[in-house]
């Protein structure tokens, strides 16, 4: 490369020529003025420790220092916080499962668990924690509080099965204000007189006596039969049927929701029968169970009992 070089004082132009190994020496030189230069200031700073030099160096330290230690107390800070919200969770969620186990008539904990502590005491000498067990105990309040969570999950499930099954098992007397006639087992026939069994209870009262369903279900059947004359069949699922006999009338009709206490009939004598009573039977698969075992769960029981 040449370079001209053209200036009043001068008589005529210049040329310089600057060739390859010009560059390489001017580059050559320049790196090593930089390395000398570092070099120096380097010796100066270590052999003569220039204040100025000094106060920095500390200063970048001192920053670097307190940043690192503002940080782990932070971090510290936010680790107690989580751990005592997690023994909070954990005590609250203890306290409402032993709520819960209770109602629901489990056993929230094991009899060993149960049994009394041996006595303990001393003054308190609080020890604090690192980083390390503050994280594990953080994962074990967690692992806890996760456990609980699910124990109470299983305990709602409990508790809306035995909801659910209450609200299906027909435990309302179909017919208030009434007097029992027959009871369920072996009796004579009204009509033969000859011993025969008999498959429900007979409450007695006037014609016309609303008549009740005696636990939610679906109406699987409301149509006449030669023997027991106007007749309901209520579905409570699970193979448990509720029978309402010898009615007057049916309000109902087949298919239809049926609430517990819902009016779906009324007294009378149609069929088999020698005078105004519900015939009230119970069965499980096909097979008659005795429905005073279902109704005795219910308040009305004892009381129509005492009559």
């Amino acid at each position: 490369m040449q370079i001209i070089v053209v200036s009043r004082h001068l008589k005529s132009a210049r040329t310089i020529t600057i060739m390859p190994r010009h560059v390489l020496g001017a580059l050559a030189v320049f790196f090593v003025l930089v390395f000398l230069s570092s070099a120096f200031f380097s010796f100066i700073s270590l052999h003569f420790r220039l204040p100025i030099v000094e106060n920095i160096l500390l200063s970048v330290q001192q920053q670097e220092t307190r940043q690192t230690r503002d940080y782990i107390t932070n971090n510290l800070n936010l680790m107690a916080t989580r751990l005592g919200e997690l023994q909070g969770r954990l005590l609250q969620l203890d306290t409402l499962g032993d709520r819960v186990s209770d109602l629901a008539g489990i056993k929230s904990k094991p009899a060993a668990e149960a049994a009394e502590k041996p006595g303990q005491g001393g003054p308190f000498l609080p020890a604090p924690l690192s980083a390390t067990e503050l994280q594990q105990e953080i994962e074990r309040l967690a692992t806890a509080v996760d456990r609980q969570a699910d124990d109470l999950a299983f305990m709602e499930f409990k508790l809306l099965e035995k909801r659910v099954e209450e609200r299906l098992m027909p435990t309302t007397l179909p017919v208030r204000n009434a007097v029992f006639g027959s009871s369920f087992g072996y009796r004579n026939d009204p009509f033969s007189g000859l011993r025969s069994r008999h498959d429900g209870l007979d409450f007695s009262a006037p014609t016309g006596t609303p008549v009740v369903a005696a636990a939610d279900g679906v109406v699987l059947t409301a149509s006449y039969h030669q023997e027991f004359g106007n007749m309901i069949d209520v579905d409570h699922g699970d193979g448990l049927i509720s029978r309402y006999a010898h009615l007057s009338a049916m309000d109902v009709v087949e298919s239809q929701i049926v609430r517990r206490g819902e009016k779906i009939g009324a007294v009378g004598t149609t069929g088999r029968s020698t005078g105004p009573h519900l015939h009230f039977e119970v069965r499980m698969l096909g097979v008659p169970q005795n429905p005073a075992t279902f109704l005795k769960r219910g308040e009305d029981f004892a009381r129509l009992q005492r009559r």
